[in-house]
């Protein structure tokens, strides 16, 4: 082979590496981008999921807060996320008051619940969840929930089924009534006794 058929040869060859190199390239930054596309979307949910958190307070007479922000992101409905923060903080809270004696329970019937803004995008999801102080640790509950929905009533029965591995035996899931805003948001909260810490009480 002469020196002209080699470097024929060679041109063809750095070629094919050359393309080869570049295809590579593409997909990677292919990826890259998809990747960036997928970290961006969890970084949004989780930056909502800890603005939802810490508009939440609570002190010794209940847990308040309000949500204030878009209805939806990634399709995910996120504004009635708050009630799911807000169960979660009255859990514990209302587990702290039972460690340290204060016995407590939610007060059903002064809850409060108000939206704005329900369907522009953009809503306001005010709660207040008051507690009760109870006598014995037997009557506190130490364990909260909800079910809910917008303009459809809740699915009661599904939750209940869902929760009831969790109770003692013999006990039963103490439910409010439904509770609802006037823009269509229906929410059952609902109390039990946690099984560890309220064994006590089977």
């Amino acid at each position: 082979m002469n020196d002209t058929q080699n470097r024929h040869t060679l041109k063809g060859k750095s070629n094919a590496v050359g393309k080869t190199a570049i295809a590579i390239v593409v997909l990677l930054m292919f990826n890259l981008v998809f990747g960036f596309g997928d970290a961006i979307q969890e970084w949004a949910a989780v930056s909502v999921a800890e603005k939802i958190g810490q508009n939440i307070a609570c002190s010794d007479g209940g847990c308040e807060g309000i949500y204030t922000g878009p209805e939806f992101v990634n399709g995910a409905d996120v504004a009635h996320q708050f009630s799911n923060a807000m169960a979660a903080k009255v859990g514990d809270h209302l587990k702290k008051h039972y460690d340290e004696g204060n016995y407590a329970k939610v007060d059903f019937s002064t809850i409060s619940m108000s939206t704005k803004g329900m369907g522009s995008g953009t809503v306001e999801f005010e709660l207040s969840i008051p507690f009760v102080r109870v006598a014995t640790k037997c009557e506190a509950f130490t364990s909260f929930d909800h079910v809910g929905g917008w303009n459809h009533k809740p699915a009661l029965s599904r939750r209940k089924k869902e929760l009831h591995p969790l109770l003692m035996k013999g006990h039963s899931l103490n439910i409010s009534d439904l509770k609802t805003t006037p823009e269509g948001l229906q929410e059952y909260w609902i109390q039990w006794k946690q099984k560890k810490k309220q064994s006590a009480c089977e």
